[in-house]
């Protein structure tokens, strides 16, 4: 028998998660037809979801023993939801995806067809489109993966997703990785393996709103930068060397005006605004290295990436007599 393990990190989808099980049951059907030697597990985790996440998740478990879960003890993002997906995932092939259905469960029968032969060990998905995002988001999002791919030695794939089937293989060379600072999309790159991408048309989401605002997303493309490259480093750098420069030419022009030709040095405006510049440079500089020195020091702190308050297993215990 093979076991495939579906993790699925959910953050308040109390709307979305009834619809996404019906789905997801078809498809596992599906593939157990086509391939008696197949069987699953569910396993879900709750994020610190605030609605009622956790109570249909309790009832799905108590119904279906292939129905297993871990809630936190409150929010703590989704690449800790994922990690610890993988992290307690027993099957040998391991799926990730979103709750949402606009990871599509219809792609799992030809994801499994592809990894299951040897040839890769990663079937994944990428948007070709982002049809139903706002614009400006949409040409935010592009442009990181230009800047990111131009930065940094590890190459991610423009529209990619987390939406992954994967060999127990790669999985573990996943969780060797136990940084605290976690950018999914980089350390699927950085392990390599063989990858396939099935291109495919936006989906928006089947029911609810999405949690990931401008902000927050912004955010995350701070985190795959300063995970996955150094650059920002360099340009704060080069930034210091040709603001040094500029000075000492200004200086030099300053002093030939005022021992040859007598100019009078003036400009107090000028003065003003070279002071604001420079110190704004030099802010700007110390601002990227401590973020460099924010997430070393997070680092050795050594804290678990998440903790859990309760499993499928509290549920099913047998009432004491």
């Amino acid at each position: 028998m093979k076991k495939i393990s579906i993790v699925v990190p959910c953050y308040n989808e109390q709307e979305v998660l009834p619809l996404f099980y019906t789905e997801i049951q078809k498809v596992m059907a599906q593939i157990q037809q086509e391939h008696p030697e197949t069987e699953f597990e569910l396993l879900f985790i709750n994020d610190g979801s605030r609605d009622g996440t956790l109570s249909q998740l309790r009832e799905m478990a108590k119904a279906d023993m292939r129905v297993r879960y871990i809630s936190f003890s409150r929010n703590f993002g989704k690449e800790a939801g994922m990690y610890a997906g993988l992290e307690n995932a027993v099957g040998d092939y391991v799926v990730v995806m979103d709750a949402d259905l606009q990871h599509p469960p219809a792609f799992l029968p030809q994801m499994y067809n592809i990894v299951r032969t040897g040839e890769y060990d990663c079937a994944t998905t990428r948007r070709v489109s982002r049809k139903g995002e706002p614009k400006l988001l949409s040409w935010f999002a592009r442009k990181f993966y230009k800047i990111m791919n131009k930065i940094s030695q590890t190459e991610i794939v423009d529209g990619a997703q987390d939406f992954r089937f994967m060999t127990r293989q790669m999985v573990d060379s996943i969780l060797s990785m136990k940084e605290y600072n976690r950018f999914s999309k980089g350390i699927f790159s950085w392990v390599g393996f063989r990858t396939k991408y099935l291109e495919y048309e936006n989906v928006e989401r089947a029911a609810g709103s999405s949690t990931w605002s401008f902000w927050k997303l912004f955010r995350y493309a701070l985190e795959g930068f300063f995970a996955f490259s150094t650059a920002p480093l360099t340009i704060s750098s080069i930034l210091g060397v040709v603001s040094c420069l500029i000075a000492f030419v200004m200086i030099i022009v300053i002093i030939i005006k005022k021992l040859c030709l007598g100019d009078p040095v003036q400009g107090f405006a000028t003065l003003i605004c070279a002071i604001f510049f420079m110190g704004g440079l030099q802010l700007f500089c110390t601002g990227i290295s401590g973020q460099y020195l924010a997430k070393t020091y997070l680092e050795t702190k050594r804290r678990p990436i998440y903790l859990v308050r309760e499993t499928e297993k509290d549920v099913r215990k047998e009432p004491e007599a």
